[in-house]
């Protein structure tokens, strides 16, 4: 049995052309758009976690919890989430929280389990937003400093002191701080 030969003609070639043509288009295209992503400083741009204006409630006498509030800026490119906070004055029970709101205008917290920090944004918490809530301890005074560890899914750990500040007190000194108010 023979079989017959190739014989390259016209017609072979220019299908044989137009059928590499497209993954050959496909891949120039993606390379370039590839390439433009990242001279635009988009890929493997990890977040970059910076956490500031660390303040924890003083706690009410008899309220059995307090609420700790960070600024945690994320100037990298890509998210990260806030998993856990932990604290060396404080043995266990410290939580992450979303505030919500009812129809009637009513708020409460609402326990979560992470806080989104998207890539280039800061999550500003407040008693409006999210927050930390902590067991309150008793020997905690205005003005004292109290060790935080934010652990974060990608960035890892994050230590910050956070200001023990009378509720109400704090919103006007960042604000006068700010040149604001």
């Amino acid at each position: 049995m023979t079989f017959p030969t190739w014989v390259p003609t016209r017609r072979r070639l220019a299908d044989t052309a137009l059928a590499a043509l497209a993954p050959v288009c496909a891949c120039v295209l993606a390379l370039g758009g590839l390439a433009v992503w990242t001279s635009t400083g988009n890929a493997g741009t990890p977040a970059r976690i910076g956490v500031t204006d660390a303040r924890l409630f003083l706690p009410s006498q008899g309220v059995p919890e307090t609420a700790a509030f960070f600024r945690i800026t994320n100037t990298g490119g890509a998210r990260d989430r806030l998993v856990e906070v932990t604290s060396p004055e404080v043995a266990e029970g410290i939580s992450l929280s979303s505030h919500r709101m009812t129809a009637t205008g009513a708020a409460y917290r609402w326990p979560t389990d992470s806080l989104p920090i998207l890539a280039g944004r800061t999550l500003d918490m407040s008693s409006l937003t999210s927050d930390v809530t902590v067991p309150a301890t008793a020997r905690w005074e205005a003005g004292d400093l109290v060790p935080f560890t934010l652990h974060f899914e990608r960035s890892g750990r994050v230590e910050a002191l956070a200001v023990v500040v009378q509720p109400g007190t704090e919103t006007r000194a960042r604000d006068a701080g700010n040149g604001e108010g």
